[in-house]
């Protein structure tokens, strides 16, 4: 390696402390959090005392050492002064014989005077610099053996190896928490790494993407067609494609064009797809991808597809079920059990109990109001009696697995479940036993144990999620996923229910009756118009658990504002009412309606409410707030919604640090100040965070802002979140445009050619349950601008209580018997 020019540690403009290290106050494993106390030596603040507070973020700090702490010193409200380091470093001799000194000090074991003069004399007073840049140059000491200059150099890297690199990694723009991230991923050789490929960056540190690390590449030189460019480019397009549009596969025309347009802005000159394509293939021969069929895969997607079409083919080869129980004995126990429940299956519920225990592997789906809850808690029940055995856990020996797997993929979903069915159960990350970064537990080398598996609100499983729990699965199971079809996909890649359905390779039962009708709810019977395509006549009339509020987006936010107050007069809570939006920006967007929201249901008018500030957001006990990333862990996912129940500073708690307590369900979980990005309220969420969860009352604004946004399944998905409520506001138009909309985002997978190829064609044609309900047709009115003077706005605001009629009636009362 070429020798590095020295880094300049000090400028003009840099404010610094240096002093000795006294004690060390608070230090977090995790993240490198620190707070310590020194002796202050010299400084260029205007600071007069003896000793300082510093924070920052540092690995390693050793007791009586003296250090240069770069940063601003500030106030702290309840703390006064602390300064706060972005990087710093060892404080180092200067002089030659301070150099001579350390290097022959306890801290070198067996460099003596005479060697540390030696080393001196060869390399000048930049020695440790220089040995710490290019530890060869040793070679060029007299008579020092290479056992000794290679512990030299290990005991200058421990020492001063970390200050060296986050003082390196600042002077290229990074902050001490990317820093942190980078250096625990290289160690030493951080420098190093970024220097020969900053796009390397993107691969392995979480939180840097394409652009910053182009803009470091262009600092060093790396521009145009450079190789590692290109591949930095194509790994972060298909990245992106994932998690953003939820495709498996990106086509390889499309992705020569995404990352053409990618790599060429304007300090870049034309880049040729063909070297956009030789990088392509350089990738799929580092394994960095897959290619196939024209088809670019990342290789977790790709293998998560090929092992979940594996492991249902295996599923669907197991023993016969279908003559396991003659009819008439199904009959006499389905007898039996609603005799001893007090309720009677329909023809179709019938049917689809006895499809799933005669079948290794069985969908059920349906919208709202059809069953499919019923029909659980049957197969459960009907499996118990004829298979002779318990369902309670209790009943069953410490080695004697419980028979029954019941898991959803969130933990609201689960609960649910668990009341629906009276038996436990748990997410899927807690079912497979998830342990953070080491994967799953249960495995294909520790299969789960159990005989019957039900995976409730199946349209929300991604493939990965998908391929970890089907490869996990025992042989002898039967599974029964459960789901709508006609919801949001999953938030991650893939689509997986759907094409499941799509493949027709896997018994499926579709329950179409609903059962909920005869009760009233017409949001039930709006939303089996909408899965047609149709928008019923009376969609603006007043009805009993239903109403539509004209309004225009500018006027959203006050027509809200009315609704909830009204609400919370009749004694309903922030958790009873779900506000949901399908963009978070604008007058009419996700932020805009929790602040307003939180100063209904949480507000803090003379400061007496503990909160806390995390940039525009404070956060206040009380507050309603949502997960917004999987962190099985602590057995809090991604949508789950919780209350703030504690609020503890930093000079409140053992550990010295600012703490928000929020508890989902009695599982409480602690956020550092630092993890707050992990947070946001939820009197207003998404409709993608409010999938697998119901709520009393559901106000759903829907105005022609949101047009990029307002599609068929999102418009569903939202109004089958209410169970007894449902308050519509917004444009009419834009309403029926979303409903004339199918789901045009189509996602690229291949699991429906990829079961086709692999599963033998058995079903001849899918089961039907049930007899659709009949419809009557509309005509889709045109797209046309809503007056600015809004007659009706004025009169429903103004004039009419949204709740009126809604007092007595809740439709899903009757859940139990027949409900989803």
């Amino acid at each position: 390696m070429e020798e590095q020019p020295a880094i300049d540690l000090f400028s003009e403009q840099d404010k610094y402390i240096k002093g000795k290290h006294l004690v060390t106050i608070f230090h977090n494993e995790q993240n490198l959090y620190t707070v310590l106390r020194i002796r202050v030596e010299d400084t260029n603040e205007t600071y007069d005392e003896k000793e300082a507070v510093i924070t920052g973020y540092f690995p390693r700090v050793h007791e009586q050492e003296t250090y240069v702490f770069f940063g601003e010193l500030k106030e702290h409200p309840k703390f006064g002064a602390q300064f706060a380091a972005t990087h710093y470093r060892k404080d180092m001799p200067q002089s030659r014989q301070g150099i001579i000194g350390y290097l022959s000090s306890d801290l070198f074991k067996g460099i003596g005077k005479k060697t540390a003069e030696s080393i001196v004399d060869e390399l000048g007073e930049r020695a440790i610099s220089r040995i710490m840049e290019n530890p060869s140059i040793l070679d060029s000491v007299p008579r020092l053996a290479p056992e000794k200059a290679k512990l030299l150099y290990d005991t200058l890297m421990e020492h001063q190896g970390l200050e060296q690199v986050m003082v390196a990694l600042n002077q290229y723009g990074f902050g001490p928490q990317i820093s942190m991230r980078i250096y625990q991923a290289y160690k030493e050789r951080a420098i190093e790494t970024i220097k020969n490929n900053p796009y390397q960056l993107v691969e392995d540190i979480e939180g840097i993407g394409f652009g910053r690390a182009d803009e470091l590449g262009r600092q060093l030189g790396i521009v145009g067609s450079h190789p590692d460019r290109i591949k930095a480019a194509c790994l972060y397009t298909l990245e992106g494609s994932s998690q953003q549009s939820g495709h498996v596969f990106v086509e390889a025309e499309v992705l020569l064009e995404e990352v053409k347009k990618l790599l060429e802005d304007s300090q870049s000159p034309e880049i040729e797809f063909n070297a956009i394509s030789e990088e392509i293939i350089k990738l799929g021969e580092e394994k960095k991808i897959v290619v196939e069929d024209r088809k670019i895969y990342l290789p977790s997607l790709y293998y998560s597809e090929k092992g979940l079409v594996s492991n249902i083919g295996r599923i669907l080869e197991q023993k016969d079920y279908e003559d396991q129980f003659p009819e008439s004995e199904f009959l006499l126990a389905l007898g039996r059990l609603e005799e001893r429940l007090g309720v009677q299956y329909a023809p179709s519920q019938k049917e689809a109990i006895q499809t799933a225990l005669m079948s290794p592997m069985m969908i059920l789906t349906g919208g709202p109001g059809t069953g499919k809850t019923t029909v659980i808690k049957g197969i459960v029940e009907l499996y118990a009696e004829l298979h002779g055995c318990s369902l309670d856990p209790n009943d069953y020996r410490k080695e004697e697995p419980f028979p029954f797997l019941l898991a959803a993929p969130t933990g609201r979903a689960a609960k649910r479940m668990a009341e629906s069915t009276g038996l436990p159960a748990v997410t899927i990350h807690r079912l497979l036993r998830w342990n953070g970064s080491e994967g799953f537990d249960q495995n294909e080398d520790q299969p789960l144990e159990g005989k019957l598996l039900i995976v409730d609100e199946s349209s929300m499983v991604d493939i990965w999620l998908a391929h970890q729990l089907f490869k996990a699965l025992p042989e002898n199971i039967q599974v029964i996923l459960v789901g709508d079809e006609d919801q949001l996909p999953s938030v991650g890649p893939g689509q997986v229910l759907k094409d499941m359905l799509d493949s027709n390779r896997i018994l499926t039962v579709r329950l179409t009756d609903i059962y909920r009708q005869a009760e009233g709810s017409s949001i039930i019977e709006l939303a089996h118009h909408m899965k047609s395509g149709e928008v019923p006549k009376d969609l603006t009339a007043q009805q009993a658990d239903r109403s539509f509020i004209r309004c225009t987006s500018g006027q959203i936010s006050e027509v809200v504002e009315q609704v909830v107050k009204n609400a919370k007069k009749k004694g309903y809570t922030a958790k009873s009412i779900q506000v949901l939006a399908p963009m978070y920006r604008g007058p009419a967007g996700i932020d805009r309606l929790n602040l307003l929201l939180q100063e209904i249901f949480n507000p803090n008018p003379d400061g007496s409410r503990k909160e806390m500030a995390f940039g525009d957001v404070k956060y206040r006990v009380g507050d309603k707030v949502l997960q917004l990333v999987n962190q099985p862990e602590a057995n809090v996912f991604n949508g789950d919604m919780g209350e703030v129940v504690a609020i503890f500073y930093a000079k409140e708690n053992t550990e010295k640090q600012d703490q928000i307590i929020v508890s989902y369900e009695g599982n409480e979980v602690t956020y550092l100040r630092q993890d707050l990005s992990q947070i946001t309220h939820a009197y207003c969420c998404s409709v993608h965070k409010s999938q697998g969860s119901e709520f009393p009352i559901v106000i759903l604004p829907v105005v022609k802002s949101y047009y990029r946004m307002l599609r068929r399944n999102l418009l569903y998905t939202a109004i089958t979140r209410s169970k007894q409520f449902l308050i519509l506001c917004g444009e009419e138009d834009a309403f029926r445009l979303g409903i004339n909309r199918a789901d045009d985002l189509k996602r690229n997978t291949t699991l429906v050619q990829k079961l086709g190829e692999a599963i033998p064609d058995q079903l001849g044609a899918e089961v039907k349950a049930g007899e659709e309900a009949e419809r009557e047709s509309l005509q889709i009115a045109d797209l046309s601008e809503l007056p600015q003077d809004n007659d009706d706005y004025s009169s429903m605001l103004l004039k009419a209580d949204p709740m009126i009629g809604m007092e007595n009636l809740t439709p899903y009362d009757f859940m139990e018997d027949g409900g989803n």
